[in-house]
Order: C-alpha cells, then sequence, then structure tokens
C-alpha cells in the first residue's frame, strides 16, 4: 500500500520552519494593533457568488482558480481566494457600518487558488492583510501604504519598490478600457490566444502581461492618468503629497492595474528585487463601490494583502527571537520517581522553565546522552532512593556539575537553573 501524501500545491510547515511564520506574524501584529487595526477572523468558504460579484465574472481567479462545490444542500461553496471579499460581507451582515468610522481590520490566514505550484505559491497559500472601511481621505492611502512599508521594513526586507497608481472612477476606467481597445484592436493578430481573450474580455488585464510581446505594443498605449477626472487626480495627488511627507520614495506607474474588478483611484504594489518574475510582495487599493454592490452603503474602503508564502523568501532566519536551549530534563529512575514526576514537571513548568521529560528505557548514562542533544541546560535526577531523602539531583550539563536540592524548593531549582542559563548566554 502506497503512503499518502500531501495534495499537490499544499505543504506542511514544520519546526523550525514555523518559528519563523510566528515572529513575522508578531511583529506584523504589534505594528497594526498600535495603528488600531482590530483582527478579524472570517471562514474559509463562503457562498461563490460572494465572490463572482465582488471580483469580476471576467477574472482569472473567477474563470480558472477557484475551488468551488457544493455542499450537501446543494449551495454552491467557495474557498476563500482572497480576503477582502470576506471582511466586506461581514461587514456589511454585522452592520458595522454603524459604528464609528472609519473601521479597521486586519486578518491572517489561508487561501485557495487553483495555479500552477512554484517558489512562493502553493494552492493552499496565506495572506496577511487589513482592510480601512468608511472614508475616502487620502491621509488613509498613504497610511495604510506606510504600514505596509514599516512591516517589510521591520522584517528588514530593504530592496523594495513601491509602485503606485490611480484607476479613477468606474467612468474613468469604463472610457480608458475602450481606448485601450481601440489602440490595440489592429495588433490583436499579434497577441497569443490567451491576451486576444483579455482583449475581447477586460484590456486592462493586459496591462500586467509578462509577455514581451504584449509589453512592446503597450509601450505607445494610450495613459490611464490622461481620462481622471478631477476628483481623481486631486485624490492622486493628495496621495503622492503624504507619500513625499512620510519620506516614502515611489514609482508613478500608469500600467500599473490590480487583477480584481473591485479596485478604484489609487492602486499600488510593493515589490523586491530578490524575487525573480513573481517580485510583488504586496499589493492593494481603493475599493470604494464594493461595499455597495455587495448590498451595504455607500462607503469607500482601501486594503492591501501580502502573500506570506512569497513574503518569507525574502525574510532572514535571524528574525527567529531566540528560543534558547531546553532549560531542564527531567530524568526519573524507579516506579516512585514516575509516580512524582508529573508532579514535579507541572510545578516547574509553573516557573517558566522549558521543561521535558525522559519517558524512554535504558540507562542513566543514555538519558544523559539525551539530555545533551536536546541542548538541556540542566537535568534533574530523581529516582527511588531521592524520593525516601525527598531530595533530587541537579545536574548542570554545560558545567559538569551537579548538586542535591530538597524537592521542596522548587523555586530555588528554577532560580538555579535561570541564572545558569544567563551565565551560559553571556
Amino acid at each position: 500500500m502506497s503512503n499518502i501524501q500531501g495534495v499537490r500545491g499544499t505543504r506542511d510547515i514544520l519546526f523550525p520552519d514555523i518559528k519563523l511564520w510566528q515572529a513575522v506574524e508578531n511583529i506584523a501584529r504589534e505594528i497594526l494593533e498600535c495603528a488600531n487595526y482590530k483582527e478579524i477572523r472570517t471562514p474559509i468558504f463562503e457562498q461563490s457568488n460572494l465572490f463572482t460579484r465582488s471580483l469580476g465574472q471576467i477574472t482569472d481567479i473567477v474563470q480558472k482558480e477557484m475551488y468551488t462545490f457544493q455542499d450537501k444542500s446543494k449551495r454552491e461553496i467557495t474557498l476563500r481566494p482572497e480576503g477582502t471579499a470576506g471582511v466586506v460581507r461581514s461587514f456589511i451582515e454585522h452592520k458595522l457600518y454603524t459604528k464609528p468610522s472609519p473601521q479597521r481590520f486586519w486578518y491572517y490566514g489561508p487561501m485557495f487558488r487553483y495555479e500552477r505550484p512554484q517558489a512562493g505559491r502553493q494552492r493552499q497559500f496565506h495572506q496577511l492583510g487589513l482592510e480601512c472601511i468608511g472614508s475616502a481621505d487620502a491621509r488613509l492611502d498613504a497610511e495604510i501604504i506606510s504600514l505596509a512599508m514599516e512591516i517589510l521594513q521591520e522584517l528588514k526586507i530593504h530592496d523594495l519598490t513601491l509602485y503606485i497608481n490611480s484607476l479613477g472612477d468606474n467612468k474613468a476606467r469604463k472610457n480608458y478600457r475602450q481606448a485601450l481597445y481601440t489602440y490595440l484592436y489592429p495588433y490583436r493578430y499579434q497577441l497569443d490566444i490567451e491576451s486576444q481573450k483579455r482583449l475581447e474580455n477586460n484590456p486592462l488585464r493586459l496591462l500586467d502581461s509578462k509577455d514581451s510581446q504584449v509589453k512592446s505594443l503597450l509601450a505607445q498605449a494610450p495613459s490611464i492618468l490622461d481620462f481622471l477626472d478631477q476628483n481623481s487626480k486631486t485624490h492622486f495627488d493628495l496621495v503622492c503629497t503624504y507619500l513625499d511627507s512620510l519620506s516614502i520614495k515611489y514609482i508613478v506607474d500608469p500600467k500599473l492595474v490590480r487583477g480584481l474588478d473591485y479596485y478604484n483611484n489609487t492602486t499600488f504594489e510593493i515589490k523586491s528585487s530578490n524575487l525573480g518574475a513573481q517580485d510583488t510582495i504586496c499589493g492593494g487599493g481603493r475599493y470604494d463601490n464594493l461595499v455597495e454592490s455587495l448590498g451595504g452603503p455607500p462607503v469607500p474602503a482601501i486594503g492591501w494583502a501580502i502573500g506570506m508564502e512569497r513574503l518569507l523568501l525574502s525574510v532572514s532566519e535571524s528574525l527567529i527571537p531566540d528560543q534558547g536551549s531546553l532549560d531542564c530534563y527531567l530524568i526519573c529512575l524507579g516506579d516512585q520517581a514516575k509516580l512524582y514526576s508529573l508532579k514535579l514537571l507541572k510545578e516547574l513548568r509553573k516557573q517558566k522553565l522549558k521543561v521535558d521529560i525522559d519517558v524512554g528505557e535504558g540507562s542513566l548514562q543514555k538519558k544523559i546522552k539525551k539530555a545533551n542533544q536536546l541542548n538541556s541546560i540542566s537535568c534533574i535526577i530523581i529516582g527511588d532512593e531521592e524520593i525516601q531523602k525527598q531530595s533530587v539531583i541537579l545536574k548542570y550539563l554545560f558545567l559538569r556539575m551537579q548538586e542535591s536540592i530538597a524537592i521542596e524548593e522548587i523555586a530555588q531549582i528554577a532560580q538555579k537553573i535561570k541564572s545558569q542559563k544567563l551565565q551560559i548566554r553571556a
């Protein structure tokens, strides 16, 4: 019988890798909570029409990548491919728009897209994201970009470039889409089949094409910045002014579009130069019409998401906090010692010590060898003789010294181990 393996496009996160994930999560949590963002946890599956209505019927995600199925009640259910739609659905369902605005949320969790697995991209992947719902103030655009940059810089990722653009309002996008179609139509047969489909269905999607032929054709294409109305221009100018005030460098890229239909006005991406072709580490923008389109009031909003798998390709293991050695390894010899061992183990852990207990067979020398293999600072040896004397042997493995201490002196034992730990680190 063959072994059962994980599904392609998924991966197990094992120790010590999990420590790096936790370090990143903790840094992000601290920064976002200081900015008054509240954590939100939404279900990993939703009604399918939440995503088809929000993301757009002709996006790659909806057409090719969503994990959609019928449940036992014949309802169309989809594993979430991104985080924003679920947050907005929750915002509407719980009438959070009745609370003081703006409402600030951050989230972290698994997402699902049927894509070709590669470095930094899995079919089950993880996103860290934030959403700020309830204000069109351009300062919020600058704030969330600043928070993303702060998180990435705190993670010691320095080879970053911020690209920003404005997609304008719905009218500007519609007019620009037509202008782009008119420009590219005479060259349609120079495009590959996939690009020809995009030209017919959503020409804006061609702007982020990696195909060299498409890029060449777009070199002289009209710019969306020429189609913005005055309100959108003013908003975008303010965003740039606020970024300047924060000393955040950026490049205005008129060809920058996001892959989801709900974006308008500000869009942005933060790229890392050491990630190769898939170099976007964070992306986001405004979606001022999404809340209303999903049945809520006309409430503006903005947000971003960071792909964790791709992020971790750029994060150094030096971020992992010093976990230290195992503080103590508890060795029990004899039935009476085993009977007492769990109580002793519990008391030592109450003293905030990292303690493991030996449950194997073998000689004392073999057990001490195991303690050394676990890089333990000390071990406590307790046998039936020690039970009779109401004492334990505390052995300092680094100093190759030991002493006998009364069993009831738990606090003293803990203090001696902690002192030894400080000496070793010094």
